[in-house]
């Protein structure tokens, strides 16, 4: 008889309720129209933002400090260029004023920025993370976050990506792609809710 499976944290007795709102900072990556209109169309962005606007609003009501990190690539780069309308963050999440915009050229939100320095001037002391792309960015910010002593939530719904060529051959399709990162990363660094109704 098999057994279901458990993940590292579920093993480890780790909690598995979301971060409290009122000791997180939410941090929104890479919510831009390079993944829109530019060369990285991602499936399900159009869902992902909308959800990704609730949990603005969420955090917004709750005086949760928010951070945009976003990338930028080198003048003249086929993706993010600086100059072009790539990097524009969407409207629909536009920062409010006093909300803190974080330009990375890494796929880690932490590499080279100061957005350690910034959340540990607030005192939080968990993260709600939700951006794109789901394998790229998100994930490999939240694994840093464990580095750096984060315990942190990540809303699925707000996370999106792409169709990646299988090394081994074939396509990965999008959505596959992103339950297997979301699984990898419940595995031992987030806790993964599938949206901001986890904190209602």
């Amino acid at each position: 008889m098999t057994t279901a499976p458990k993940t590292l944290m579920q093993i480890a007795g780790a909690p598995t309720q979301p971060g409290p709102l009122a000791a997180s900072a939410l941090i929104l990556i890479d919510h831009q129209m390079e993944y829109l209109t530019g060369r990285l169309p991602l499936a399900g962005f159009a869902e992902a933002v909308a959800e990704a606007g609730t949990l603005l609003a969420l955090a917004r009501a709750n005086g949760v400090p928010v951070f945009h990190v976003v990338h930028h690539g080198k003048p003249g780069s086929a993706l993010f260029d600086p100059s072009g309308p790539g990097v524009a963050i969407v409207p629909a999440l536009a920062p409010a004023e006093g909300e803190t915009v974080l330009v990375k050229s890494l796929p880690n939100g932490f590499g080279g920025t100061e957005l350690y320095k910034l959340l540990q001037e607030t005192g939080r002391t968990h993260l709600i993370v939700a951006g794109f792309a789901t394998h790229m960015c998100l994930s490999t910010t939240v694994r840093a976050a464990l580095d750096l002593g984060y315990p942190t939530t990540v809303v699925a719904g707000a996370t999106a990506t792409r169709d990646l060529p299988d090394p081994l051959g074939g396509v990965i399709p999008a959505e596959t792609l992103r339950r297997a990162e979301l699984a990898a990363l419940a595995d031992r660094f987030a806790v993964v809710v599938a949206d901001s109704s986890a904190w209602k």
